[in-house]
This record gives C-alpha cells, structure tokens and sequence, in this order.
C-alpha cells in the first residue's frame, strides 16, 4: 500500500443550491477556477444543469455544485439558530489583498456576515455565497500543506 493509496483523498468539495450554474459562476469568477470539460456553459438553449465540477490551473478538482429542487435554509451565522455545518476557508497573503477580495466577492454576489479585516492579530472576513454557504477570507502569509 502506497501512501496515496493509504487514506481516502479529497476529490473536491460539493455544495447544493437551487441554482447550480449561477453558484458555479460565482466561484469560478471569485477563484479563478475553470469548468471540467463538457461543464462548460451551453451556447445554446437551456441551461439545466444539476452537477458542475470546477477545477484549478492544474486541473485538480476544487468544487462541485448539485442542483437541489428546494430552497435550503440559509445559515444564520452567527446566530446558531441554522449553524454553518460547513464552511470553506481561502488565504490571501496581506490585508490589502483581503480587503480587494472581499470588495470583489460582494461584488460578484456575496453578504459580509463579519468583516474583521481591520483586526491587527487575525484579520479577515465571513461571507456567504449567493445560495447563503459561509466562507472565509483570511490572511495567511504562508500557507504550508
């Protein structure tokens, strides 16, 4: 048994929304991420996509959406009436990178649930995503595996 065949590897993470291509969109826009191939979106007719997978310059998965039927219930981080459940942290490496990131990320759609990006110890902001997911933006000078 090799070491990559020793434990289960992430293949990407899944989110589910009503609006599979539209949160894809947003993602691939705020992370520079690319459609796995035949993704990619129609030039033609309807768009009815239920799964989308969205890879990375080297063409490793990152994240996939799934098209749900019903409206989930958005997270009322943080209060703990909805918890998160799960959320997905992103480094940049400077608080001026962070804040062009958080202006880009609402720009594209997302709601500043905590901005904390003036905080000198552990600057950084929680976002959620157009479907209502949570995310963080933070600093993290390095960011060793």
């Amino acid at each position: 048994m090799t070491e990559q065949t020793a434990y289960p590897r992430l293949m990407h993470t899944a989110l589910d929304t009503e609006d599979a291509r539209g949160l894809a969109e947003f993602y691939r826009e705020l992370l520079g991420l690319r459609y796995r191939p035949g993704d990619e979106p129609p030039t033609e007719g309807p768009d009815d996509a239920d799964w989308l997978v969205l890879l990375d310059a080297d063409g490793v998965r990152r994240l996939a959406f799934q098209r749900v039927d019903e409206r989930l219930p958005r997270s009322t981080w943080p209060s703990h009436d909805v918890p998160m459940q799960l959320h997905v942290d992103y480094a940049v490496p400077s608080s001026v990178e962070l804040e062009r990131h958080r202006d880009r990320a609402v720009a594209l759609g997302a709601e500043v649930l905590l901005d904390r990006t003036a905080d000198e110890v552990e600057p950084l902001v929680v976002l959620a995503d157009p479907a209502g997911h949570p995310f963080c933006l933070l600093v993290a000078r390095s960011v060793a595996p």
